[in-house]
């Protein structure tokens, strides 16, 4: 088994800690080999952001390519720029507060998941990437939820006031994942 999801928005929107948070919880909790690649643009807040993450039970070579089994996009710049990547039958996850864009490829399956919303909801817009994530999770499966959870934990482990809301963030994207998963 191998896959390879790409994540892309703008700066600050937090593609990097999402790539990061399932890269090193797979690397801390499974016996799967995985590799994270960022790549930023010409400014870290506000301009292009994405990584690339391959999980597999072999050995990982380069992850750069262009054939995604996942692409995640939380901007309509990156869905134009990326879209070509998803291999038919891939699945796509859009940030549909922000990306208003028709999806133009049919040999695709869409999750939607109004991800700003959600976490302006919550109070707070940085948690969008956890909810993100939350759903990746919920409709994938591709890691256990409570290797994920255990990873914000223990990332947050100096921020400990800051768990509760992550907390409900990754339960609702979760949510919205199951609920998608279930609905193909």
């Amino acid at each position: 088994m191998e896959r390879n999801l790409m994540a892309a928005g703008f700066g600050g929107q937090g593609i990097m800690t999402m790539g990061k948070l399932l890269a090193e919880s797979v690397c801390r909790s499974t016996d799967k080999n995985v590799t994270f690649f960022p790549s930023y643009g010409a400014e870290q807040r506000g301009g292009t952001a994405n990584c690339y993450v391959v999980i597999s039970d072999e050995e990982v070579g380069a992850p750069l390519g262009d054939r995604m089994d996942d692409l995640i996009v939380m901007n309509d710049p990156s869905l134009h720029k990326f879209l070509y990547k998803l291999v038919p039958g891939g699945t796509l996850f859009i940030n549909n507060s922000i990306v208003r864009s028709e999806i133009s490829r049919t040999d695709v399956r869409v999750v939607k998941a109004p991800v700003t919303e959600m976490a302006l909801e919550l109070g707070n817009a940085k948690v969008l990437n956890v909810i993100m994530l939350g759903v990746y999770i919920g409709y994938t499966q591709i890691v256990p939820e409570n290797v994920i959870w255990d990873t914000i934990e223990h990332k947050l482990a100096n921020k400990t006031s800051l768990l509760p809301l992550n907390r409900k963030a990754f339960e609702a994207g979760l949510t919205l994942g199951r609920q998608q998963r279930g609905a193909v």
